[in-house]
Formats: structure tokens, C-alpha cells, sequence
């Protein structure tokens, strides 16, 4: 069940018979986003505007101890589906780093699990999450900023939960890549490691083939005598 979407129109006094009636309405200073909801008189809890809407809330609304526990739930839900949503769009990430992610906030909040699913289906379905622009991003982030090889970037993709056949498609034809960004490599660390046997340690740190690796260093020292 969704409380995001949840619609109800039942409302009834408080369990010891004092009427619960939302007398003020106000939109959050830090977060114009977000509705104060005071319930005689008093803040009770914040929502955010899209749910105020679906709850039929306005002023004079006469709130039942369950419609309040209720708000309360959906109020918890909604601050943590900003926060997720701000940590998102801070950068890519993966379904896997958001569910790892949701499962340490909801640990820390001692909340319901089932917000995790909710919150994942709702940023997928918002585009914020995929893991296919996700997998490409990172790809290409690893390789070109990183210096990794294909394989060591195939690795990385996989601890973010990237599926076989995500991962198939996106480095679909990188192989014969290897040998020319290696190549490239070479020649811009070869000031910084004089050593071929440094220079190849860190190479195969990187994840390159170690034949390949000693082959292209070693013809890369060849043509430095050469010269």
C-alpha cells in the first residue's frame, strides 16, 4: 500500500472524545515542499504538499486517533523519500547502493521495511533510478577518470548490483580498448614510475591482463632506447 497515494475521507473525534481539527495549514520555511500541519492549534507533523492533496486536508478538517497515526506514518514516509531523493540526485547511484542506503536510515529511524520497496518503485518510476544510465555513467567514469580496465570496471559494476545482462549490453565491444587506453597510460606514468616493474605493479592493480601489460611496457622501454 502506498501512502503516498493513499485516499481517505473518514474522520471522527479522538479516543477521549476531544475533537482533533487541523486549524492550521502552513507551508515550511526550509522546505516549500513541505506542509506544517497543526492540529488544535499545536504542530503535529509535516507532509508533503502532494500528500496533503491526496488526504483531502484543509483547514477545519476533524482528525480521528487512527487518521492521526495515520498522517503521522506518512509524514515519517515522506521525509524519508526527500532525503533519498536529495541523495540521489546528488549523483548517479545504483538500486542496490539505494537499498543499502534505505536500509541504514530506516535502522537508524526504526521504521517499517516496507518503506524500502515503496520508496524504490516510486524513484524508478520517477526516472530517478536505473541501473542501465547508472552502469553507463559509472563505466565511463571508472575508465576514463580511473584508468581502470574493462575487467576491473566489470568488477566494480558488479558490487553495485549491476545485472549480467546490464552489464553485457553496456560493455558490449570495450575489450579492444584495453590495449590503446593501456598504451596511453604507459606513456603518461612512464615519467613517474622509471621502474618497469613499478610501473607494471600498478598496471595490474589497475586490472589489465599482465601479459598484456609487461608486453606493452616492455615495448614501451624499447622505444625509450631507441630514441
Amino acid at each position: 500500500m502506498d501512502i503516498y497515494k493513499l485516499k481517505t475521507t473518514e474522520f471522527d473525534k479522538g479516543s477521549d472524545g476531544k475533537i482533533l481539527k487541523i486549524t492550521e495549514l502552513k507551508v515550511g520555511i526550509k522546505n516549500p515542499d513541505r506542509v506544517n500541519v497543526f492540529v488544535n492549534n499545536k504542530f503535529a507533523f509535516s507532509l508533503d504538499i502532494s500528500q496533503v492533496v491526496d488526504f483531502h486536508l484543509k483547514i477545519g478538517t476533524v482528525l480521528s486517533d487512527e487518521k492521526m497515526a495515520e498522517l503521522s506514518e506518512a509524514s515519517a514516509f515522506g521525509k524519508l523519500y526527500q532525503r533519498t531523493l536529495e541523495w540521489v540526485i546528488a549523483r548517479p547511484h545504483s538500486e542496490k547502493e539505494c537499498r543499502d542506503y534505505l536500509r541504514r536510515k530506516i535502522f537508524e529511524k526504526k521504521m517499517e521495511q516496507k518503506y524500502i520497496g515503496l520508496i524504490i518503485e516510486r524513484l524508478k518510476d520517477k526516472k530517478y533510478l536505473n541501473d542501465y544510465k547508472f552502469a553507463e555513467w559509472y563505466a565511463e567514469y571508472l575508465s576514463t577518470k580511473r584508468n581502470y580496465s574493462l575487467r576491473r570496471v566489470e568488477k566494480e559494476l558488479q558490487k553495485k548490483g549491476i545485472k549480467r545482462e546490464i552489464l553485457d549490453e553496456v560493455l558490449e565491444g570495450s575489450e579492444s580498448h584495453d590495449a590503446e587506453k593501456l598504451a596511453k597510460i604507459i606513456a603518461k606514468k612512464r615519467a613517474r614510475y622509471s621502474d618497469d616493474q613499478k610501473l607494471i605493479a600498478y598496471l595490474v592493480r589497475q586490472g589489465f591482463d599482465f601479459e598484456l601489460v609487461r608486453e606493452l611496457v616492455t615495448e614501451s622501454s624499447s622505444n625509450l632506447v631507441d630514441e
